[in-house]
């Protein structure tokens, strides 16, 4: 073995991470509304580089002023009213009769709305907030009282039992057994451990079902009611459309703001000095860089969005029920470009259909096999499919998980492994076969 020391040359290829190339992946991931405030910081920094949003508009105040007057109706003033959402305390603290209650109750009550979960639950500690406020303990314990009267019914609860309990001597104050079961049987109880319940308390499995019914009705989350967010509104990248010719993907810009050169900046400091000038140099490729990187995040995702609309051609015409399988690997290879590209490409991005607004990751699922040899199916075909077999099953004798997967082979041809059948339930949100049997 030879370990002698010496020098030899090598050449190898690397690909180096330029600025320019790492600028380029990062516009090619991000949605209309990261790549507007990725420009609008971009203008600050390069004079160069000028934004305008072609989708605002100034006002002429000689001009629409007066139309505006012109235009104005009886019911105009409804609108300028400002959406201003009312706190949780705003809420609560309506509810009471201020002039009744004293001052130090108050303040207690006030301190203990501002313990509470977004679910309404009271999540404090009433000695605490008693010392902190250097008022007595049952004073914290009755103003928890009192704020467990308000509405919505449930609020101030400590836990989910004692929210079921407060909703039960409202809405079902004359049924003795519900508050027996939540009180002393609250975990076998949820857990559909029914028979042992129905032995101590002598009462029949068909009485357990009912009081069951009745609390499914009842709200685990009241603090939701009063949560007000405001409406979230999704605006499409790219807009797929039907024509006689077939489908056209258009790429929706109006949020992208349109970018220019400041042409007459450069002519006036181009010739100041060589500093000036090797720095307008700059800003000059940095315009450049943004402008090529743009047209190609336009044109991957183009691209992108068309292979995927001829791989989902059922999709788009009759509804994501008939979503096929397809994987970012696959679009990759049919568009010679790594699947990388096409995770970033389809990152946070949404596409407006005529059966809906989708995120373009939605079009993606894992390939299940069928008995009918080359042919395959979704994973959302799938799990539609184990909606509707439950939909359909006797209640009374539940489908188990292997049961489901037996049926999805013979009926629809479908090869799916029972653990998966589970995994794919617990997705859905479907409880086991023991916790979906009823006695009645």
């Amino acid at each position: 073995m030879n370990l002698k020391a010496g020098l030899w040359q090598q050449q190898t290829l690397k690909l180096m991470m330029t600025q320019e190339l790492t600028q380029a992946i990062a516009l090619l991931q991000y949605s209309a509304q990261e790549l507007t405030a990725f420009l609008e910081n971009k203008a600050l920094e390069n004079p160069l580089l000028q934004i305008e949003h072609v989708n605002v508009r100034p006002m002429n105040p000689l001009i629409d002023r007066n139309r505006r007057k012109h235009e104005k109706t009886e019911k105009d003033w409804i609108e300028q009213i400002a959406d201003r959402p009312f706190s949780w305390e705003e809420q609560l603290i309506s509810q009471l009769n201020l002039k009744k209650l004293p001052a130090e109750q108050l303040k207690v009550i006030r301190h203990l709305i501002n313990n509470l979960d977004e679910n309404g639950y009271f999540n404090g500690d009433l000695n605490e907030i008693a010392r902190n406020l250097k008022v007595p303990v049952e004073l914290a314990e009755d103003g928890l009282a009192v704020l467990q009267t308000l509405e919505p019914v449930g609020i101030g609860a400590r836990n989910l039992q004692e929210c079921l309990l407060i909703q039960i001597d409202y809405e079902l104050p004359d049924n003795d057994l519900a508050k027996k079961i939540v009180t002393d049987y609250f975990v076998p109880f949820a857990e559909k451990k029914w028979r042992r319940i129905a032995k101590e308390l002598q009462v029949t499995l068909k009485d357990i079902q009912e009081i069951f019914d009745q609390i499914q009705l009842l709200n685990p989350k009241p603090g939701a009611i009063l949560g007000r967010e405001a409406a979230a509104y999704i605006i499409p990248d790219v807009i797929v459309e039907q024509s006689d010719e077939g489908w056209i993907v258009r790429m929706f810009d109006d949020p992208i703001p349109k970018i220019s050169f400041n042409e007459s900046y450069f002519n006036r400091f181009k010739d100041k000095d060589r500093q000036v000038s090797r720095f307008l140099q700059e800003k000059v490729q940095d315009y450049q860089w943004i402008i090529k990187s743009i047209e190609q995040r336009r044109e991957t995702l183009t691209k992108v969005v068309t292979k995927i609309v001829e791989r989902q051609s059922a999709f788009f015409q009759k509804g994501p029920q008939f979503l096929a399988p397809m994987t970012m690997k696959e679009i990759a290879a049919e568009l010679d470009i790594h699947e990388s590209t096409v995770s970033r490409a389809v990152r946070e991005k949404y596409v407006q259909t005529p059966v809906g607004t989708f995120t373009l990751k939605s079009f993606f699922t894992s390939t299940i096999q069928t008995t009918a040899g080359d042919e395959t199916t979704s994973s959302t075909q799938v799990k539609n499919a184990i909606r509707k077999l439950i939909e359909m099953e006797n209640k009374q004798k539940p489908l188990s998980d292997q049961e489901i997967a037996e049926q999805l082979k013979a009926m629809e041809g479908m090869v799916v492994s029972r653990r998966t059948i589970a995994k794919y339930r617990d997705q859905l949100g479907i409880p086991s076969s023991t916790k979906r049997k009823r006695f009645n």
